[in-house]
């Protein structure tokens, strides 16, 4: 299963694990049930790490680097939602530990969903934060740009922070800090983002997708976790959604944009564990 030695960091175990269709690189903390991290487009698996540490003495978190992404493999095609539901899928049977809950954000929040739609018998329940049907034409048409604009050269980490905090600029300097140190490669001249610039445009066209069919027939609980200043999801696509589904409970964040989990981390770990207890 595991394609390269453990490797601590910070009490946190990294690994490689082939699935059989794709490697994937995952890291994990804690012991208990099964939660599985998915984070957004042209980020990684480090990003969770801060509710991890403070969800593993329940929980075994495991935060994933999405195909493409991070240090997991980047094949050519398969930047779809079915791709990356099924790569969810394989990963759980792989990990062989029972139903697990997904939280996923933005892009990972699609996969989840998607996967839980397709997948019934693996997952719990689903936490979906910032990424919900009927998001409008143009947010996607911003949202591309800004994936294509982010594949540059960097001289050094500084260089990458700054620019970091210029794009994301609601992200606390902690965070900012752990996105750089965790999502650039050296190469020759400096340092390029670990994310393919080919897959992250393969996949910023895929989420285009309807998703209004996944999360009509996605049958286990879902929370929705809405940014109140999100650029993402708007007020409209988020009453659109709740229209579709008015079963699924909804929390919206004062104060915080798209990016949720960083912005306003307690706030979402109440949200996720009010949600898992109730």
């Amino acid at each position: 299963m595991d394609m390269a030695a453990d490797i601590p960091s910070d009490h946190f175990i990294s690994r490689r694990i082939d699935i059989g269709r794709i490697t994937l690189n995952v890291r994990e903390k804690g012991n208990g049930p099964s939660m599985l991290f998915f984070h957004g487009i042209t980020s990684n698996s480090a990003v969770f790490e801060p509710l991890m540490a403070r969800l593993s003495d329940r929980f075994t978190t495991i935060a994933v680097d999405q195909r493409g992404h991070g240090l997991s493999a980047k094949p050519e095609s398969g930047y779809e939602a079915d791709d990356y539901a099924d790569d969810i899928a394989g990963l759980l049977r792989t990990l062989d530990r029972g139903r697990a809950i997904l939280v996923g954000h933005s892009l990972g929040a699609r996969n989840s969903v998607t996967a839980a739609a397709k997948y019934p018998d693996l997952v719990r329940s689903v936490v979906a934060i910032d990424f919900t049907p009927y998001i409008e034409t143009e947010v996607f048409d911003a949202l591309e740009a800004r994936v294509v604009a982010g594949d540059q050269l960097f001289d050094n980490v500084a260089a990458v922070e700054a620019y970091l905090a210029r794009r994301y600029p609601n992200i606390p300097a902690d965070a900012i800090k752990i996105r750089a140190q965790s999502g650039y490669q050296t190469v020759e001249g400096g340092l390029r983002p670990l994310a393919s610039a080919a897959a992250m445009a393969q996949t910023a066209r895929g989420l285009r997708s309807d998703l209004a069919a996944a999360f009509r027939e996605v049958t286990k609980p879902v929370l929705i976790v809405r940014g109140e200043a999100s650029k993402l999801v708007s007020a409209a696509a988020l009453a659109k959604t709740s229209r579709l589904r008015p079963d699924l409970p909804v929390v919206v964040v004062p104060g915080a944009d798209h990016y949720v989990n960083e912005v306003s981390p307690e706030i979402t770990l109440k949200a996720i564990t009010n949600f898992i207890d109730a």
